[in-house]
């Protein structure tokens, strides 16, 4: 077996390990975060469960941090209160950002993982099978529920060689990006193997596994093994060590060869993570911004070879540059050992220890400006700036943009490359990390008057008599549907977050999204929105989902999906259907009448979903959905039935 049937196989608790079948697994651990998390422990109270039933969960504070208002201060004293009542450990704000404390604190070999966080993946690096879903499927891992997915066709790719100067963990992922791209790779997982595994550090191989999220796989795992020992104990964790690697000849369903040592830095340019570029390409192009952090390049490895490179230098004048340490563990080490004091006579500015810039919480770039970032996305307008222009790149390369004011191959620059290690010791200090108290001795939830409950939908109706409230083409991601940035702070709050549903298609003179979908709603009639390929790229945010909802759509019909948000559709009730025929897409428009005739009928007892368009024309719509989906869906969601 390959390491991800191995995994798999030992947590299985339903369905046959067969490629495409429907399996559900054992969840250990879970992880949320503030923005997506209030949300999972509204759901999960609603399920009447007293206390996790997981081998340890984990509620982060590292999203909302710097929004004006009580909202977020809100939301985090329920979070607290919520996480000492069932049983779940509380990383305070300032302590960093989810993904990479968990790696460097609670993470574990062999162990399975799920995130409301579409980058929880990040803890493949580890040899975990990490899996990003919405907030209600955490909230089901954490009541004891098996978490159910498609069982993965498994893509190996064999590494060799070693990186050469100036070469990162984030181009192997850039290359890969460039080979599979973001879209078809649904129902599949990553597996790294070959002798270039050795050669790649647990931050490193953590950095491939977190952007692996953009290829839309299942997740990404690379083995345990000599050098995960080395970074457990060097954290002071190496009791949790143990050795996982595939078996010898092992099969795969494809297999990616990807020699490092031929490899060369890259970045890719908006508006997606797989549009890749050689430097051949962009080399020269002026930066108006670099930032360097986001759970994808942060570590301590990231921020030192950064600070090296530019040490005794200074950013260039029309170039602003900014740092974010992913932990506040990274955040005092290199306060201890002169590489924050190295960045600041740079003239760099210093940000929060959290998702800040990544996720539009600020430090959005200017109007026609470029800003270079070691981020994993950068989706249009995710910075907070219209028509951004945004190069996703490593640290090499992204503190080289920063020194000479423009895209520059960092093995022309003329600076030295530096030879940093990993430490053998980390700092650890975990008293921003709030163990639980003992079931009953736990403070009354604090529920402020900003926080409201799951919304209610109603079960799915005997006909649909539907309006098209929007058309939108491919790679359509969460954020088109659900904005972050200025919004997040209505994460809580579904009749006013679903104000911002796909507002980057308003138009000036026309009603909004909201208000057309609420107007169709309030007639009795039945909310539809069509898509293109790919349909919900992106992040886990189940609002992306629960706000179409509210505004009463019942029906998605898009060429394709990713994988996290057709989960969410079918969890709160929303019906996603895919086209017979891609060329009927063409024949619906906006505004068009869809009349789908005893819809619960058709659901039961076949694949195909009859409907009959404005125009007279009939089309085929289709699904794939079992038959416990199918139930989900009749219900009006997960929460209508008995969990």
């Amino acid at each position: 077996m390959n390491l991800t049937q191995k995994i798999l196989n030992v947590h299985l608790m339903n369905g046959n390990p067969v490629p495409g079948e429907r399996v559900g697994i054992k969840i250990d651990q879970t992880l949320t975060q503030d923005a997506t998390g209030t949300m999972a422990y509204l759901e999960f109270e609603a399920m009447g469960i007293d206390r996790v039933c997981t081998e340890l969960s984990v509620s982060y504070i590292d999203h909302n941090m710097t929004q004006q208002g009580p909202n977020n201060m809100n939301d985090h004293a329920y979070l607290q209160t919520t996480a000492a009542n069932f049983g779940v450990y509380f990383s305070r704000a300032g302590n960093g950002i989810c993904h990479q404390v968990h790696l460097e604190r609670f993470g574990a070999p062999g162990k399975t993982m799920l995130g409301s966080d579409s980058h929880t993946p990040t803890g493949g690096g580890l040899g975990m099978i990490a899996i990003g879903a919405g907030g209600l499927n955490v909230a089901l891992a954490m009541a004891g529920k098996p978490f159910m997915m498609s069982y993965p066709k498994v893509i190996g790719v064999k590494l060799t060689g070693e990186l050469q100067p100036w070469v990162a963990a984030k181009d192997v992922i850039l290359k890969l990006l460039s080979i599979l791209t973001t879209k078809g790779n649904v129902g599949c997982i990553v597996e790294y193997f070959g002798d270039g595994v050795k050669t790649l550090s647990v931050p490193q191989r953590a950095t491939i596994t977190n952007m692996g999220a953009e290829l839309g796989v299942t997740t990404s795992v690379f083995p345990s093994d000599e050098k995960t020992r080395d970074f457990l104990k060097a954290q002071g964790r190496d009791n949790v060590y143990r050795e996982l690697k595939a078996d010898e000849n092992a099969e795969y369903d494809r297999i990616i060869e990807i020699n490092l040592a031929e490899l060369e830095p890259l970045v890719t340019q908006s508006p997606s993570p797989d549009n890749v570029k050689t430097f051949s390409e962009v080399e020269g192009t002026k930066v108006n911004q670099v930032i360097i952090g986001s759970c994808t390049n942060s570590s301590f490895r990231d921020l030192t070879i950064a600070a090296e490179i530019i040490k005794g230098k200074t950013v260039h004048p029309e170039t602003s540059f900014a740092i974010a340490p992913g932990s506040r563990q990274v955040l005092e080490m290199i306060a201890e050992n002169g590489t924050l004091a190295t960045f600041i006579k740079s003239g760099a500015r210093i940000l929060e220890s959290s998702c800040g810039a990544c996720i539009g919480q600020g430090a959005s770039p200017g109007e026609n400006a470029v800003s270079v970032r070691t981020f994993n996305r950068n989706f249009a307008g995710r910075t907070g700036t219209n028509n951004d222009n945004v190069f996703l790149a490593s640290p090499e390369v992204a503190v080289v943009a920063a020194l000479t004011g423009k895209l520059t191959d960092p093995r022309k620059s003329g600076f030295e490359y530096p030879d940093v290690r990993e430490p053998k010791e980390f700092k650890i200090d975990d008293s921003m990390i709030i163990v639980p108290p003992a079931a009953g001795e736990a403070p009354q939830i604090k529920r402020a008057s900003t926080i409201g409950a799951p919304p209610e939908n109603i079960p799915l109706p005997e006909n649909i008599d539907g309006n098209v409230v929007i058309k939108v083409e491919d790679k359509i991601t969460t954020d088109h549907i659900m904005p972050a940035g200025p919004f997040l702070k209505f994460r809580s709050n579904i009749p006013e977050y679903s104000k911002a549903v796909f507002n980057c298609f308003n138009e000036n003179g026309k009603p909004s999204f909201d208000e057309r979908a609420a107007e169709i709603r309030d007639e009795g009639k039945h909310g539809i929105i069509v898509a293109g390929e790919s349909y919900g790229q992106g992040s886990s945010r189940e609002h992306a989902a629960i706000c179409p909802m509210y505004l009463g759509i019942k029906i998605v019909a898009a060429k394709s999906y990713e994988r996290i948000h057709k989960e969410n559709l079918v969890n709160f009730g929303i019906l996603p259907l895919t086209f017979s025929n891609n060329e009927d897409y063409d024949k619906i428009n906006e505004n068009d009448n869809v009349m789908i005739e005893n819809i619960r009928l058709q659901l039961k007892n076949k694949n195909t979903i009859t409907a009959k368009l404005k125009s007279g024309d009939v089309i085929e719509l289709k699904h794939d959905l079992t038959s416990e989906q199918i139930e989900t869906i009749l219900a009006g969601g997960i929460l209508n039935q008995k969990i």
